[in-house]
């Protein structure tokens, strides 16, 4: 057993943030405090540069090398990782998106697990925000070279990289993770505001989307280096919303969306056994514990 510690200054910081957004109801807002700061116009450039397809024969032997790293971390870390829903993941014949919560950098890798369940690892892909680009170390490594596509604002980027990267993605029959809350939460047991970008995709180009939550369970006793408990994740795989041919696009992103999110609302009131509001509680964060 590892003896508690207290808790990182940095981490309860960013706790307040939440409460405060929760507060102004902000449900979309970085909360973050230590996240990459980069100048508008260099991280531009470097999004105009980005090799979403690695094909760049440095970049392709780096991505090689990550995609190994990551599927050596996902067997490790999802050990006691259960899978809910599994054979919604199974028997789908065209691309998708993914969805899920964020609340942590390590909240894809049940997802991650799953997909290698159904054989679909090496046709994974992530939607990343933009900065995370400008991250150091490994991480920062990660976001560069594995199966990443940055969003941006910069409309030449979305109009010649980032749509017809998703167009051939999907066409080829990739699964594509996008995160609809945006912005990370910390430990944040909640499902936020989603945001409508992944429906739209999802009905311009005609697939399913594959809604997810992953729930928290607390390890008692046993804490990360930051002071939170270890944590235990049951991954939620609910099934597929298809897009309505008999609906217009808009009709379809609204419906999907709608859809999604009630999904998402019913699997985290099943898993806490509880109603979902947005008033602050310190069970919210797993692994906060006493009170602030």
């Amino acid at each position: 057993m590892k003896f508690k510690m207290e808790k990182d200054k940095e981490r309860l910081a960013v706790i307040e943030n939440i409460k405060k957004c929760l507060n102004e109801n902000n449900l979309n807002s970085k909360v973050e405090i230590s996240d990459p700061n980069i100048d508008k116009d260099a991280l531009n450039e470097k999004i105009n540069k980005f090799d979403i397809f690695k094909r760049n024969p440095i970049n392709k032997i780096k991505n090689k090398i990550v995609r190994k790293t990551i599927n050596n971390f996902i067997e490790q870390f999802n050990q006691e990782t259960e899978i809910i829903g599994l054979e919604n993941l199974e028997n789908i014949d065209t691309g998708a998106i993914i969805t899920s919560n964020h609340f942590s950098p390590k909240d894809s890798t049940p997802i991650l697990y799953a997909i290698k369940k159904v054989g679909m690892y090496k046709k994974f892909n992530i939607v990343i925000e933009d900065n995370n680009l400008a991250m150091e170390g490994l991480f920062g490594f990660i976001m560069n070279y594995f199966n990443t596509i940055p969003v941006n604002s910069d409309k030449e980027y979305n109009e010649k990289k980032f749509m017809p990267a998703i167009e051939k993605l999907l066409k080829n029959k990739n699964f594509i993770l996008i995160y609809p809350e945006e912005e990370m939460w910390f430990n944040y047991k909640k499902v936020r505001n989603l945001k409508p970008g992944a429906y739209h995709l999802a009905a311009k180009y005609n697939v399913p989307i594959i809604p997810c939550f992953v729930e928290m369970r607390e390890k008692e006793g046993e804490y990360e280096d930051d002071g939170f408990n270890k944590l235990k994740f049951i991954l939620h795989i609910m099934p597929p919303i298809y897009p309505d041919e008999n609906k217009s696009l808009k009709e379809n992103k609204i419906a999907m969306h709608n859809k999604d999110y009630e999904l998402k609302k019913q699997a985290y009131e099943q898993a806490y056994g509880k109603e979902m509001t947005y008033d602050f509680s310190n069970d919210d964060i797993a692994g906060l514990e006493e009170k602030l």
